[in-house]
């Protein structure tokens, strides 16, 4: 999948007053029927459907039955509004806090519940980020190397922090954390997301394609030249090992060992 669009490349002003709910102004009379909102929903709804590349604004218009001209008095462009669609798809895992339903005078003492701990919290995001790429494929071909920091993802690193907080790792570290498990759960997302595109794009099933090959590398595996590779259990590339969990796993394991030296008394 090749990069087609880079995070920030349009108005950053703009995209921040948008970003943070001070770029729409209110307007005397009737509630419009097309707003922000429905706009960036309609761009996420294609983008998830078709691919970023479907999202523009003359098609949006289509899809939302309104006019081109009409869609640029809410956002400037497409460079903005993909920073848009960026950052809600990155706050859908946050969580708004619950009404407070208690009647007057009456404080209802809510049971504390304990902190996850630095370890659940880095695996939660870990697999919500996975999540996210599975459910918006589109995510991969955007560059993000620099990003326009809204509240989805900055409440999203604010929920982070807050959980690893107590690691011992100084600030630095704290953010090449949030980096290094990132890069790690996109790198896996990537292949997962590409193995569907290639079955959708060429036809062919993943057991096809490999029976294809079966015939020469039955010849090849008996030749002796690659005794490992023929060593090789049937299990060793089955369906069933979760190289994703198992990789988490170790990359947490590794981090164990600097908190546990930072945190010894």
């Amino acid at each position: 999948m090749t990069t087609t669009e880079s995070s920030g490349s349009g108005d950053v002003s703009r995209s921040m007053e948008l970003l943070w709910g001070t770029g729409e102004r209110a307007t005397r009379g009737p509630k419009p029927g097309l707003t922000l909102d429905r706009i960036v929903t309609a761009a996420i709804e294609l983008a998830d459907a078709e691919g970023l590349a479907a999202v523009s604004m003359r098609r949006l218009s289509t899809e939302l039955g309104a006019g081109t001209m009409s869609l640029y008095r809410h956002v400037p462009g497409r460079a903005e509004l993909v920073d848009l669609m960026l950052d809600r798809v990155q706050g859908e895992g946050a969580h708004a806090p619950e009404p407070d339903t208690a009647e007057p005078g009456v404080e209802e003492q809510a049971p504390a519940e304990p902190a996850p701990g630095w370890r659940k919290t880095v695996e939660k995001a870990a697999r919500d980020e996975l999540a996210l790429y599975q459910a918006h494929p589109w995510l991969l071909s955007v560059n993000q190397t620099r990003p326009v920091l809204g509240p989805g993802a900055v409440g999203g690193m604010e929920s982070m922090l807050a959980g690893i907080k107590d690691t011992g790792l100084s600030d630095p570290e704290l953010i090449s954390v949030i980096i290094m498990v990132s890069g790690y759960v996109s790198g896996v997302a990537r292949t997962q997301v590409h193995a569907v595109e290639v079955q959708q794009v060429t036809g062919i099933s993943d057991d096809e394609f490999w029976r294809a090959q079966e015939p020469m590398l039955s010849t090849v595996m008996t030749s002796g030249r690659y005794p490992l590779m023929a060593a090789l259990s049937p299990e060793a590339f089955g369906p069933d090992f979760d190289h994703f969990e198992f990789g988490l796993q170790r990359l947490l394991d590794g981090l164990e060992v600097l908190v546990e030296q930072r945190t010894k008394p």
